[in-house]
């Protein structure tokens, strides 16, 4: 007797802040435990920065744990993944009805819908975030830390260049940092799991430029997402994003059904679903 064919993976990957919620991750609870709002906490990072010649990423996160333990309040993965908690999370994701939706609509066209992040925010936090179980995997910012489980140093500093390098990870079926030697390994495309066709990059347009502008030469999809409640702040980067060509949908970010971005995403993926033989295109 025939089986059926395996559903098609296929991507939807999204930058964290300012994408899946509001402002910065380490803004709602973190850095006022130290003492800090959070403008004076960045202003202090950038001439920081300008006087390291650093890197901001390596820059912030190292800046956190000094102001932490400048307190005496040394930072362990469980802390950080308690102050993901509380993140800002826009309308439709907390309960993860977003996800399900999504999968869902993909099971009905023949795809496999696989949820990826690739942020500049700290992964113990998304991890410590109510919709962490969502997520095949999380390419984000983290620390190394000791025997105590005591952050002690900066391991991964995920800045808006070196985003592009995980759609490749994705694309080649990769789920870690460390591993350079099969993302620079020849694969051929029939063999890698999951193509950029069938990839849908979400992002806020600040720190993702890159990462969509090559989604967008890949084959693939990319989205910007703007805070509703925040239009008129974001309406010339948005002009901007499209002017350039950068992005094939702009939206804002309400997961809920119904909604624009709800309605891109799903025509997106029939399109996929079309492109891949998984669906007629007149359905």
């Amino acid at each position: 007797m025939a089986t059926s064919p395996a559903p098609l993976k296929t991507a939807l990957i999204y930058d964290f802040d300012g994408t899946l919620a509001r402002g910065n991750m380490q803004e709602v609870s973190f850095i006022p435990s130290i003492g800090m709002k959070p403008q004076e906490f960045w202003d202090s990072v950038y001439p920081e920065t300008r006087k390291a010649d650093g890197d901001g990423i390596l820059m912030y996160m190292q800046m956190m744990l000094q102001a932490a333990r400048n307190l005496g309040q040394p930072v362990t993965r469980q802390a950080l993944r308690d102050h993901g908690r509380d993140v800002a999370l826009f309308e439709g994701l907390r309960d993860l009805s977003w996800f399900d939706r999504m999968n869902a609509y993909g099971a009905e066209v023949g795809l496999e819908i696989e949820h990826y992040i690739i942020s500049a925010g700290l992964t113990e936090m998304i991890e410590g975030c109510p919709i962490a179980r969502a997520f095949r995997h999380v390419y984000a910012s983290k620390y190394v830390y000791d025997a105590e489980d005591t952050a002690i140093w900066p391991a991964v500093g995920v800045n808006y260049t070196t985003k592009t390098q995980y759609l490749f990870r994705i694309n080649k079926g990769v789920f870690n940092h460390w591993d350079d030697e099969r993302i620079n390994r020849f694969i051929p495309d029939d063999e890698r799991p999951i193509p950029f066709e069938r990839m849908i990059f979400l992002g806020d347009g600040d720190t993702d430029v890159p990462t969509m502008k090559m989604m967008h030469t890949k084959g693939g999809f990319s989205i910007a997402v703007y805070d509703p409640d925040n239009t008129p702040r974001d309406t010339r980067k948005i002009h901007r994003l499209i002017s350039e060509d950068r992005v094939n949908f702009v939206a804002a970010a309400d997961y809920r059904e119904g909604t624009a971005v709800d309605l891109i995403v799903k025509g997106l993926i029939g399109r996929i679903a079309v492109n891949a033989g998984t669906m007629l295109a007149d359905l």
